[in-house]
C-alpha cells in the first residue's frame, strides 16, 4: 500500500538521505503512540535510498537486558573491519561483543569505536541505518549507537530511529533531532480507512478517525475488528474507543483462533532472538513443531509474507507474549534454554532457564549471577544489574539477596542509571544486615545523590553515618568514605543538613592513613583540604604543598572515573599554583581521554577552562565549555548550560547571560550546592570591578572573603583590597591585605607572591606602591597568567596616571589595553581604554571579528590546530571522525580568508603550538 499522507515525515526522510548522498550525515529519531506509522515510515524510508547500503535493526523487548547484544547484531556484517581501528578502540569493542577477554571497556569509548566502524564503511557506500523499536534496545548499545549519532557530520552515513513513547525511554536519543509522529487528519484518515474491501458508512468514518485520533493501525485493524453491523452504522460502536486494548485483544483474538501449534510457534518467535532463526528451529524441534505450523499465521496476517518468521507488526509480538499463559510462557522458555550452546551462548540459557523458572532456585541464582560477572567484564554494567536482579528474585537465603541487590545497586550506578540504582536499594533495604552491609547500602545512596545532583545537602551526613556504622572494622574504607564525605561538604559549603563542612573535615583530618602506609598524592589532597578548613590555612598549605609535589614528580592520580578534578582545583587555587593545575589537569584529562572516561574529562575540562580564562584564552576556554556540555548532554548528567560559564560571562561584560547564571546558583542552593553561589559571587566581583562599580563590587567580594573557601578564597583577595581601597574601607582593605601577608609566603607561589605584591601597592603610600606594583607585574609574568598580569598593569597604569606620570602611564595602559582587547575581556578593556584617553592617547573601540562567526565545534576544532594537533589528533580528542573535523577546517578556512593552518592563531587570536597547554 501506498503511503498516506505525511508530506512532512516524507520531506525530512528526503533531506537526511540527500545529505547522505551528498557525503554529510543525518540521524532523525521518530517518536509516537503504537501504530502512529513509524515502522511503515522506516520502510519508506528503505524504499528511497536505492543506492544506498541499507542495514535495519528491530529491536526486541525480550532482549533488553542482552547488553551490547542489539549492538552486535548492527555491527555484524562491518567486523572484519575491526582491526583498523584504533588499539583501544578495537580493545574495548572487543571486550563489549564479548569477543576477546580484558578489562571492562569504557561504554562510550565502545561508542567511539562504533563511530570509527561506521564512518570507515561508509566510505565505500553511503549507509542508511534503519532502528524500529529502539525503546527496547538494551542499555550499553543505546548509548553506544546516540553516542555515534551525536558525533555524525560529514560521513555519508544516516540513521533513522523509531522509539514508542512512554515505554522503556533511556532519554538518550533526546539531544538528537526528533520528530513527533501524529495521528492523521482527517481527510487522509478517511483514505485509509475506506481503502480496504470492507464498506464503512461515512458517519462511522467520522467517528472511528475522531476515536482512533488518525492511528493508522488502528484506523486499519478496526476494519477488521469490528462488525458489519457496526461499520454500517446499524449498531454503536464501542464509547470510547478502546485503540490500545482493542489493538491487543484484537491481534490476540487473531492468534486464539489459530491451531494450537501455530500459537505455540508464534510464542516461541516472541520469546526468542530475532536474528537467530535457528536457534528458534531447534528450540521449535524440541517442543515437536514443525514449518508447517507457519502457514495459518502467515494466512492470518500475523507473520510477514515476505519472511515467514517475522511478525507483521512488532504490536503483534507483543500481544503474543502478554496474552500467552504463563505455564506456556515457561515451557517456551526451557526449550530455548536447553537448546542454547552452553559455553558460547550461556547468558541467553541462563536468562532463558529464569523464565522458565517457577520460584525460589538457587541453581538458577547461580548461573544468573555468573552470567552478571561476564557481563561486567565487558563493561555491560546494565546487563550485570539485570542479571543480578533477576538473581535476587530466585534467591532464598536473604543475605545472599541483599548483598546481590547492592551489586546491582553499584551496576546501575556505573552504567549511569542513578534512578534504576535507588529502587534496587529501596529492594535491598528489608533484607539489609550487618554494619558492613549497612555501610555499602549508605555508600551507594550517597552516589546516588550526587549523581543526581538533587539532595547533595545530605550526602555527607550519609557517609557519616556509614563511618560510625562500619566502625574500626576497615581504615581504608573509611578513610575511603570520609574522602567522599568530604568532597560532597566541599560542594555543599554551607548548605549541608545534619553536619557542616567543619565537622566533616575534622573528622577527616583526624583518621588520615597510618604512617606506615602508602599515602597517594590524592590522600595527600583531601588530607590538606581537610586541614585547611578545620585547622587554619598555616596547616593545610603544606600538605597541599607536599601533595602536589608528589602528583608532580609522576605520583598516579587513581580511578580515573572519580571527581579528582574538583579537589585538586581547590587545592591548586589555594595555593595560586596555577603552573601546577594547567600541568595536572593536563594529564588527567589526556588520561581521561585515553580511557574513554567521559565524565571524570567533563570536570576536568571546566577546570581547565577557567585556567584558560587565568591566562587570557577565552576562546579556549569556550571550547572546553562546549565540549563539556556535550559530555554532559550524552552522559546525562545534570551539569551543563550556562552556568558553568561564570567567569567567562563576567570577563568579557556579558551581564544578562551572568545575571541569569548566578540566579541559576540561587536556585541550586536549594539542592544543595552552595560553593556554585560563592563561584557566583567571586565572578560578580570580577564583573564589577570591570565596569568601576566599586560599591557593588566590594559587596559581592565581601561574600566570599566571609567564608573564605578553598575554591576561591584565596583568589578573591586582592579584588577585596582592590574593590575596599576604591570605596575608601581602609579597614577592610587592611584585612584582607593580612590574610595575603600571612597566606601567600606560605604557598610561596609567583602568583600568590605577585597577589601579595599588588595588595600592597593597593594600600601602600607614596613611591613604594610603585615598587610593588612593578614586583606584582614581574611576578605574575612568570606564569601562565595574562590576564591577572594585565589587571597588574592596569592598576599600575591607573597609579602612574594619578602621580602625573603620563609617559609612564601610557606603556602600561597601552600594554593592558592591548592584552584585554585581543582576549575579549570587554569591561576591562573599556576602563583601560578610559585612562588611556585619560594620558592624552588615543585607543580605538574593540570591534569584533570574525573569529566570532564560528560555530562552537568550529572554534573547538580551529583551536585545536592552532595548537599544531593534525586531524586525526583533533578527531580523536573530540571523539569525532576525521571526515568530521576536515569538513569543519574547510569552513574554519572559507570564515577566516585564510588558506594555511599557520594562519589560523593569529586569525583567532590564540597561542600558536609553542604555547599550547
Amino acid at each position: 500500500m501506498a503511503l498516506v499522507g505525511r508530506h512532512a515525515e516524507q520531506e525530512a526522510i528526503g533531506r537526511l538521505l540527500d545529505a547522505v548522498r551528498d557525503g554529510l550525515s543525518g540521524v532523525l529519531v521518530l517518536t509516537g503512540e503504537p501504530g502512529i506509522g513509524k515502522t511503515r515510515l522506516l520502510e519508506y524510508a528503505a524504499d528511497r535510498a536505492a543506492e544506498l547500503r541499507v542495514v535495519r535493526l528491530t529491536a526486541v523487548e525480550q532482549e533488553t537486558g542482552l547488553g551490547f547484544g542489539a549492538l552486535h547484531r548492527l555491527l555484524r556484517p562491518f567486523l572484519t573491519r575491526a582491526d583498523r581501528l584504533p588499539e583501544p578502540q578495537r580493545a574495548a569493542l572487543d571486550a563489549a561483543l564479548g569477543l576477546a577477554s580484558g578489562p571492562p571497556p569504557d561504554r562510550y569509548l565502545v561508542g567511539l569505536a562504533t563511530l570509527t566502524l561506521l564512518s570507515d564503511a561508509a566510505v565505500d557506500q553511503p549507509l542508511l541505518f534503519l532502528v524500529d523499536d529502539a525503546q527496547w534496545l538494551d542499555r550499553e548499545s543505546a548509548e553506544a549507537l546516540a553516542f555515534a549519532a551525536r558525533r555524525l557530520h560529514a560521513d555519508s552515513l544516516g540513521l533513522i530511529v523509531a522509539v514508542r513513547e512512554g515505554v522503556g525511554d533511556k532519554g538518550l536519543f533526546d539531544a538528537l533531532s526528533t520528530h513527533r509522529v501524529p495521528g492523521l487528519p482527517g481527510p487522509e484518515s478517511r483514505i485509509l480507512l475506506t481503502s480496504g474491501a470492507r464498506r464503512v458508512d461515512p458517519a462511522v468514518a467520522d467517528r472511528i478517525v475522531v476515536g482512533t485520533g488518525g492511528n493508522p493501525l488502528a484506523l486499519l485493524e478496526l476494519t477488521d475488528a469490528l462488525t458489519d453491523e457496526q461499520l454500517s452504522g446499524i449498531a454503536p460502536l464501542p464509547d470510547p474507543l478502546p485503540v490500545g486494548r482493542l489493538l491487543e485483544d484484537h491481534f490476540q483474538h487473531l492468534v486464539q483462533a489459530l491451531p494450537a501449534a501455530t500459537g505455540t510457534l508464534l510464542l516461541l518467535l516472541a520469546a526468542a532472538p530475532s536474528d537467530d532463526t535457528g536457534l528458534m528451529w531447534r528450540a521449535a524441534g524440541r517442543l515437536g513443531l514443525s514449518a508447517r505450523a507457519v502457514g495459518p499465521a502467515v494466512a492470518a496476517g500475523v507473520l510477514g509474507r515476505g519472511m515467514p518468521t517475522a511478525f507483521r507488526h512488532p504490536l503483534i509480538r507483543s500481544a503474543v507474549y502478554a496474552g500467552a499463559e504463563p505455564g506456556e510462557r515457561r515451557r517456551v522458555h526451557a526449550a530455548l534454554a536447553a537448546v542454547c550452546d552452553a559455553v558460547r551462548d550461556a547468558d541467553r540459557r541462563a536468562w532463558h532457564r529464569a523464565e522458565a523458572a517457577g520460584g525460589v532456585d538457587d541453581r538458577v541464582a547461580h548461573d544468573l549471577e555468573a552470567a552478571s560477572e561476564r557481563a561486567r567484564a565487558r563493561g555491560g554494567y546494565s546487563q550485570q544489574a539485570l542479571f543480578l536482579s533477576r538473581a535476587a528474585d530466585f534467591t532464598g537465603d536473604p543475605d545472599k539477596r541483599a548483598e546481590r541487590l547492592l551489586d546491582a545497586a553499584q551496576a546501575h550506578l556505573m552504567s549511569g542509571d542513578a534512578s534504576a540504582a535507588g529502587t534496587a536499594l529501596d529492594l535491598a533495604g528489608a533484607d539489609i544486615r550487618g554494619p558492613v552491609m549497612r555501610t555499602r547500602e549508605l555508600r551507594l545512596r550517597a552516589s546516588v545523590q550526587m549523581f543526581q545532583a538533587i539532595v547533595i545537602a545530605d550526602v555527607p551526613t550519609t557517609l557519616m553515618d556509614a563511618v560510625t556504622r562500619l566502625g574500626p572494622r576497615d581504615p581504608r574504607l573509611t578513610w575511603e568514605l570520609l574522602c567522599e564525605a568530604l568532597h560532597a561538604a566541599l560542594i555543599a559549603h554551607d548548605c549541608t543538613r545534619g553536619t557542616t563542612l567543619t565537622e566533616v573535615a575534622r573528622a577527616v583530618a583526624a583518621a588520615r592513613p597510618a604512617p606506615d602506609t602508602a599515602v597517594r598524592g590524592r590522600d595527600l589532597v583531601m588530607e590538606g583540604l581537610a586541614r585547611r578548613v578545620a585547622e587554619g590555612y598555616e596547616h593545610g598549605a603544606p600538605v597541599l604543598r607536599t601533595a602536589l609535589e608528589r602528583l608532580r614528580d609522576g605520583a598516579g592520580f587513581g580511578d580515573a572515573n572519580s571527581p579528582f578534578a574538583v579537589a585538586l582545583s581547590m587545592a591548586c587555587d589555594d595555593l595560586w599554583d596555577i603552573g601546577a593545575e594547567r600541568e595536572l589537569t593536563g594529564r588527567l584529562a589526556a588520561a581521561d581521554r585515553e580511557a574513554g572516561a567521559l565524565y571524570a574529562l567533563g570536570v576536568t575540562l571546566l577546570v581547565e577552562a577557567t585556567c584558560d580564562l587565568w591566562d587570557g584564552r577565552f576562546t579556549q576556554a569556550e571550547v572546553r565549555y562546549a565540549e563539556y556540555d556535550d559530555i554532559a548532554a550524552g552522559t546525562g548528567f545534570p551539569g551543563g548550560g550556562d552556568i558553568n560559564r561564570l567567569y567567562l560571562f563576567a570577563l568579557t561584560g556579558r551581564e544578562p547571560e551572568l545575571r541569569a547564571a548566578v540566579r541559576r546558583t540561587a536556585e541550586l542552593r536549594s539542592v544543595g550546592l552552595g560553593l556554585h553561589q560563592l563561584l557566583a559571587q567571586h565572578a560578580l566581583t570580577l564583573f564589577e570591578l570591570g565596569q568601576g562599580h566599586y560599591r557593588q563590587a566590594m559587596k559581592h567580594a565581601r561574600a566570599v572573603f566571609e567564608e573564605d573557601p578553598p575554591s576561591c578564597g584565596n583568589r578573591a583577595l586582592s579584588l577585596v583590597v582592590e574593590a575596599a581601597v576604591r570605596t575608601g574601607d581602609r579597614a577592610a582593605a587592611a584585612v584582607a591585605l593580612a590574610r595575603l601577608e600571612e597566606r601567600a609566603p606560605l604557598a610561596a607561589t609567583p602568583w600568590a607572591l605577585g597577589s601579595l605584591a599588588l595588595g600592597r601597592a593597593l594600600t601602600a603610600d607614596g613611591d613604594d606602591a610603585g615598587k610593588f606594583y612593578q614586583e606584582s607585574v614581574e611576578l605574575l609574568g612568570q606564569v601562565p597568567l595574562a590576564l591577572e598580569r594585565a589587571r597588574s598593569r592596569l592598576l599600575f597604569g591607573e597609579w602612574l596616571r594619578r602621580r602625573k606620570r603620563r609617559s609612564d602611564a601610557r606603556a602600561q595602559l597601552r600594554a593592558a589595553y592591548e592584552s584585554f582587547d585581543a582576549f575579549g575581556a570587554v569591561p576591562y578593556a573599556e576602563r583601560a581604554r578610559a585612562e588611556l584617553l585619560a594620558t592624552g592617547e588615543t585607543a580605538r573601540r574593540r570591534t569584533e571579528t570574525t573569529r566570532f562567526d564560528l560555530t562552537p565545534r568550529e572554534r573547538q576544532v580551529a583551536a585545536m590546530a592552532a595548537a599544531g594537533r593534525t586531524n586525526g589528533e583533533i578527531a580523536t580528542r573530540l571523539f569525532v571522525t576525521t571526515s568530521t573535523v576536515e569538513f569543519h577546517m574547510n569552513k574554519v578556512f572559507r570564515k577566516l580568508g585564510i588558506t594555511s593552518r599557520r594562519q589560523i592563531p593569529r586569525a583567532i587570536g590564540e597561542p600558536g603550538p609553542a604555547a599550547d597547554a
